[in-house]
């Protein structure tokens, strides 16, 4: 059993959620899209399913032949009721996937930024530990517009840029536009490799290099807080483990 991460560019890893699901025991399934890997021809033996950042937009299916098989494979895996969640790019193919809505902002969104819980997200229980305001990290210039059915009637967080930060499909699939999972050696890394796109925002590259010194480790510890909530209510290792065998029959409570 695994859990499939779903990888669209060679930075844009799991990062820290997949080092606190390798220490709970996981296994993680990394598909490359980026470097050919095929999208798996279903859901055997799968735990859940991750859907990691990316430079491309939701609209952008001819020029890469795996996303229409991606978006059928997370529509698959949340139907199926396995645990599901999209960061950044893997946020806006999960709502496209669920018959959500993506859109292009006017100016992107880039760089530590603030990010409010809706009361809905204030209540729910991945954001156990969390603040009402939180600084993470921001890196898209498309949003979605309009999360899928069958979440809470607003998103469970946004921004003074995005109204959607994150949110709830049912129980066990989760859209987060930001990024919380990147290391700062990462962000340093993808500043260096898209100065094109990164000094896009409000900020330039070097202003947000600059901010890591401010906000980084107030970011770094409230995204392990994230990436912890998410491993153990999200994926429990108890799933994944054969029955114990105890006989219970009599068990009186």
């Amino acid at each position: 059993m695994a859990i499939v991460v779903f990888e669209h560019h060679p930075l844009e890893t799991a990062g820290r959620l997949g080092h606190f699901l390798n220490q709970d025991g996981h296994r993680l399934r990394v598909v490359e899209l980026h470097s050919g890997d095929a999208v798996p021809p279903d859901l055997d033996d799968v735990d859940g399913v991750i859907s990691m950042g990316g430079p491309m937009d939701t609209d952008q299916a001819d020029d890469y032949a795996w996303m229409n098989p991606e978006l059928e494979y997370l529509k698959a895996a949340h139907e199926a009721n396995l645990p599901t969640v999209g960061v950044c790019l893997g946020a806006q193919l999960i709502a496209v996937a669920l018959g959500g809505e993506v859109g292009r902002m006017e100016q992107a969104e880039i760089g530590l930024g603030p990010v409010k819980s809706s009361f809905f997200g204030s209540t729910d229980p991945i954001h156990l530990g969390f603040p009402w305001d939180t600084t993470m990290f921001h890196a898209h210039g498309c949003e979605v517009t309009q999360p899928p059915p069958g979440g809470t009637p607003v998103p469970l967080s946004s921004s003074p840029k995005c109204k959607c930060q994150c949110y709830r499909v049912g129980l066990n699939t989760y859209g987060f536009q930001y990024h919380f999972e990147w290391t700062r050696r990462t962000i340093e890394l993808v500043l260096q490799d898209d100065p094109d796109f990164y000094g896009k925002g409000e900020h330039t590259i070097d202003e947000i290099a600059l901010s890591l010194d401010t906000h980084y480790d107030a970011y770094r510890h409230l995204g392990d807080r994230l990436c912890a909530n998410l491993a153990a209510l999200m994926f429990p290792l108890d799933k994944r483990l054969p029955p114990s065998g105890v006989d219970v029959t009599n068990f009186r409570g």
